[in-house]
């Protein structure tokens, strides 16, 4: 069993934030990152490039200097590696978090590899593991994937891609670029007001000139091995397909919050319960940072206003140690 002032779970940029508050006080920390460092960042699109720019991903003032206006995703993970390294941050990276359990003032923390106990965990884990499934026949097909990582396995292929947000527009637009033959399938009536403005011109424009077909206010009914039925406005459609990109967003790790203790919102939301002044959540020592504060409302924190989290929460346990 190790002990620990303080445990952080997740090594994405609000973990390292974190564990640098930590070392400021010179607490005895340990980050635990079920994945590589930044996973998510990490298993981001090859070519992503942020909405931010590159001061406001910034963590303890530590400047990130770009090439370019806005950062892409190979700058952003040489800039947290390097934060990282050069602070030699105490992180266990591939290291998995079963279960948070709580005794009296004491947190036990049990991972695949390790137990360690700690009066004070901060939960930093996002949301990017578990998709929002089609739960449709077919889903779990071979060539039906959740996530997009590059667009050359696609060229020559009908490719459907599923949703309008940032992720899948830009895999629409990159796919057909690379000579993939690209339906897009929207279940609103339009493309996301939230897409980067810069690239929603585009989408619009090859939508409107008929590169990429679009069908609105429409859903995938079944998925099959050279085909996908659609339910359009007008009517039922099969097209020929050899790939389903379903890109529909993400989820936190709901049942992991609840077994740790935390409460959620009974409203479709799912909120976690925690005080904005200081992160802690409903469970006393027990502290929220990041994106997942925002339930399933995964838009409204990311890195550029979740930064401040790190500091409210040292600040807090400080009190709390004085």
């Amino acid at each position: 069993m190790q002990h620990k002032e303080i445990v952080i779970i997740g090594g994405g940029p609000i973990g390292i934030a974190c564990a640098l508050e930590c070392i400021k006080r010179d607490w005895d920390y340990v980050v635990i990152e079920k994945g590589a460092l930044t996973n998510s960042l990490y298993n981001y699109p090859k070519n992503m490039t942020f909405f931010s720019t590159s001061e406001k991903l910034e963590i303890d003032e530590i400047p990130f200097i770009s090439n370019n206006p806005k950062p892409n995703r190979d700058e952003a993970l040489e800039y947290y590696r390097r934060v990282a390294t050069s602070n030699r941050l105490n992180i266990n990276l591939y290291e998995t978090v079963n279960q948070i359990t709580k005794t009296k003032d004491v947190f036990k923390i049990a991972t695949n590899k390790a137990q360690y106990q700690s009066k004070h965990v901060i939960i930093c884990t996002g949301f990017y593991d578990i998709p929002k499934l089609l739960n449709v026949p077919g889903e779990t097909l071979p060539k039906v994937t959740h996530y997009y990582k590059e667009a050359h396995p696609y060229a020559m292929q009908n490719v459907v891609v599923v949703g309008a947000s940032n992720s899948a527009v830009d895999a629409a637009l990159e796919i057909w670029r690379k000579g993939g033959n690209v339906t897009m399938v929207v279940r609103g009536e339009s493309i996301g007001e939230r897409v980067k403005y810069w690239v929603r011109p585009d989408i619009l424009n090859r939508i409107e000139e008929g590169s990429i077909k679009a069908y609105f206010n429409s859903e995938i009914l079944q998925i099959d091995q050279d085909t996908v039925t659609l339910q359009t406005p007008e009517a039922t459609v099969t097209i020929p397909n050899d790939y389903v990109v379903a890109l529909t967003g993400y989820l936190p790790n709901f049942k992991f919050l609840e077994d740790s203790g935390i409460s959620l919102s009974n409203n479709d939301v799912r909120n976690p319960t925690y005080n904005p002044e200081t992160m802690e959540s409903n469970v006393k020592g027990l502290y929220l940072a990041g994106v997942i504060c925002g339930g399933k409302e995964t838009h409204k924190w990311f890195i550029e206003n979740s930064r401040i989290h790190a500091k409210l929460i040292a600040s807090h346990i400080e009190t709390k140690l004085l």
